[in-house]
């Protein structure tokens, strides 16, 4: 196993816990908030800019690298890692969702699933082996297997199939992994890890076991702002320390490529399927811990069925999961939405809303939600959320942000972006911090009468 997870604090009352994730690229506390960098880039952000909001783990997408620039493209410039300036851990997701939302260009079959580009119309083949072969090209911390994913609502016999189908893919998957990475192992292909510990430490990336983690440091500072009593004038935060070098250049940040010089073995996650029907779900879970995995995904869920199912379904999985593996809830969700599933016991999550809705000019405060384009706001002076301490809220106004938006200023979607992020980010902060203090009974009353 390349990765190890650790529980290190639980809820009495809940499921919530903190963990910590240990991957080649560097530690990632949990619960965690994933921003999604489709292409290999979250829009509207600088990889320096995430850094600063303390983004420990990106999610990018297989299917998106696949056709542009091409995954090999990426192997031969160093991975994914060096390709997008990010020395951080990465998590590939294997294309599966992508190719069901195509809306008619995707046939799936035993062997696989056959689709036609959403960009050309040129028709390409996903298998389970293929998507292996692409993750670890891309050279991702954390990769998924590839598996069914069917739309909410479906019939019994739909949701059985993709258990089923997802299931024996699932066995080919581990399979391509296992005879694929200990062939690079063999070939030299990977480095030792000594060397990626090396690097990590170049870049101030330190392992769970020394006390200055910049991600505890983060919280600390938060709760000594908190009771400053500040809000809108604190110190600077950054959530990475920064590598000691005055001046970054590519090279400076990674050495040149050299097939020779790989990250170690990443994790292979398994999914689980079966919509909300439970006995389904509960056949899913058998099948993978059955074949095996480092840690296990939920998917299937938030594609359109009722809130509440989405919590029960993460409830009733997650107790089935095993106490020392993370669990991964797919594209969920609001900041409401991570508090709950936090406390049915989920670790990992990952949406495009709070990028998504920045770029359309609707950003998330503790408040709720807020449109900014509305005509109310043209004389607001006061910033987005006046709770909130992000560089965004320190400067700017909800006039000016909605003036930027009027006139189709770039900046309107980059500023609300970058506070939606900031939002998510904060919340799973908080989250961590009162599951140590034992406070989080308090935090989610919080949450629910504040959104």
């Amino acid at each position: 196993m390349s990765i190890r997870f650790e529980v290190v604090a639980k809820d009495g009352n809940t499921g919530a816990r903190v963990g910590r994730l240990h991957t080649p690229h560097g530690v990632v506390q949990t619960p965690v908030f994933m921003p999604v960098g489709t292409a290999g880039t979250v829009k509207g952000m600088t990889q320096d800019q995430l850094e600063d909001l303390g983004v420990e783990l990106l999610l990018a997408n297989t299917y998106h690298l696949y056709l542009r620039p091409g995954h090999e493209v990426i192997r031969e410039l160093g991975g994914l890692h060096r390709f997008m300036g990010w020395p951080h851990p990465i998590l590939t997701d294997s294309g599966g969702y992508q190719v069901m939302s195509l809306k008619g260009l995707g046939r799936v079959t035993e062997d696989g699933v056959w689709f036609r580009s959403h960009l050309d119309g040129s028709s390409h083949f996903l298998s389970p082996e293929r998507a292996i072969e692409i993750q670890l090209a891309l050279g991702a911390d954390v990769m998924m297997i590839l598996d069914e994913c069917v739309e909410y609502p479906a019939s019994h016999e739909a949701l059985c199939r993709a258990v089923k189908l997802t299931g024996r893919w699932a066995a080919r998957c581990k399979r391509a992994f296992e005879e694929q990475v200990a062939r690079e192992e063999a070939s030299g292909i990977r480095r030792q890890e000594s060397e990626a510990t090396e690097r990590d430490s170049r870049f101030g990336i330190r392992d769970s076991g020394e006390k200055d983690l910049s991600g505890e440091r983060y919280e600390e500072s938060t709760e000594d702002q908190n009771a400053v009593g500040n809000a809108h004038h604190p110190a600077p935060r950054t959530g990475h320390p920064r590598p000691s070098t005055a001046r970054l250049t590519p090279t400076s940040v990674f050495p040149a490529p050299n097939p020779e010089l790989r990250t170690p073995s990443p994790a292979l996650f398994g999914i689980v399927q079966g919509g909300t029907d439970l006995a389904l779900r509960r056949e899913s879970v058998e099948r993978m811990l059955e074949i095996g995995f480092d840690g296990h995904a939920l998917g299937g869920l938030s594609v359109g069925e009722p809130r509440a199912e989405t919590y029960d379904v993460a409830e009733f999985t997650a107790e089935l999961l095993p106490e020392d593996q993370p669990r991964y809830l797919m594209g969920v969700g609001t900041p409401a939405d991570l508090v709950e599933c936090v406390a049915r016991g989920i670790d990992m999550f990952d949406c495009v809303m709070p990028t998504r809705n920045g770029r359309n000019g609707c950003v998330f405060t503790s408040e709720g939600k807020l449109v900014i384009k509305n005509a109310r706001y043209a004389r607001d002076e006061q910033p987005l959320d006046p709770a909130c301490c992000c560089l965004v809220c320190r400067r700017y106004s909800r006039s000016y942000v909605r003036h930027l938006f009027v006139v189709g200023e770039m900046l309107g979607g980059i500023l609300a972006t970058h506070h939606n992020l900031y939002f998510y980010l904060d919340t799973m902060r908080k989250i961590r911090q009162s599951i140590k203090s034992g406070t989080f009974a308090d935090l989610r009353s919080k949450v629910h009468a504040e959104l």
